[in-house]
C-alpha cells in the first residue's frame, strides 16, 4: 500500500523528533500533533510506513542510545538508564536484557573488550549495525522465551 508522500513527510517530521529527543517521552497524542494528523491516524500510518509501531520504534532509539553509552563513556548504568528516558533502573535493566539479550552490564564489559575500529566505518552503517532487531513487542518476546 503506497502512502500519500505529504503524509510521509508529516511522520518523518515525528520521527525526526524521536530520533533528536529519544530521552523525552513521546505519547501517541504529542506525536500525531508533531505530524499535524489525529492520533489514530498518525498510529496506524507509522506502523505501515516504518514497519514498526511508533512505541517500539522509540525503543529502539533508546537501546541504541544506551549501548552507545555504554560503550562510549564510564557513566553508571543508572545515569544511563535516567539520560535515555528510563523512569526506573529495573525497567530498564529488564528490557535491555529482553532485547539484546544481556544485561547493561555485560553489554559493557562485551563491548569494552572489543577492539573497534569505528572511526572507520560510516556513521548510518555502525547506527544499522547497532539497532536492535524490535520485530515484535518485548512483552510477546518475553512470552515466547518464557
Amino acid at each position: 500500500m503506497s502512502q500519500d508522500p505529504e503524509l510521509i513527510r508529516r511522520l518523518l517530521r515525528a520521527k525526526d523528533r524521536m530520533d533528536a529527543a529519544s530521552h523525552e517521552d513521546w505519547p501517541i497524542r504529542r506525536l500525531a500533533r508533531v505530524s499535524g494528523v489525529s492520533h489514530a491516524h498518525f498510529a496506524r500510518s507509522f506502523k505501515v510506513a516504518f514497519g514498526v509501531p511508533p512505541h517500539r520504534y522509540l525503543l529502539t532509539r533508546r537501546i541504541e542510545r544506551a549501548t552507545a553509552l555504554l560503550r562510549d563513556t564510564e557513566l553508571s548504568i543508572t545515569e544511563i538508564a535516567f539520560e535515555t528516558g528510563w523512569k526506573s533502573l529495573g525497567t530498564f535493566g529488564r528490557t535491555f536484557r529482553d532485547v539484546t539479550g544481556d544485561s547493561p552490564g555485560a553489554i559493557r564489559v562485551l563491548e569494552k573488550a572489543q577492539p573497534h575500529r569505528l572511526d572507520q566505518v560510516p556513521a548510518c552503517y555502525v547506527s544499522a549495525a547497532h539497532r536492535p532487531d524490535l520485530t515484535i513487542a518485548v512483552s510477546e518476546k518475553r512470552r515466547r522465551d518464557a
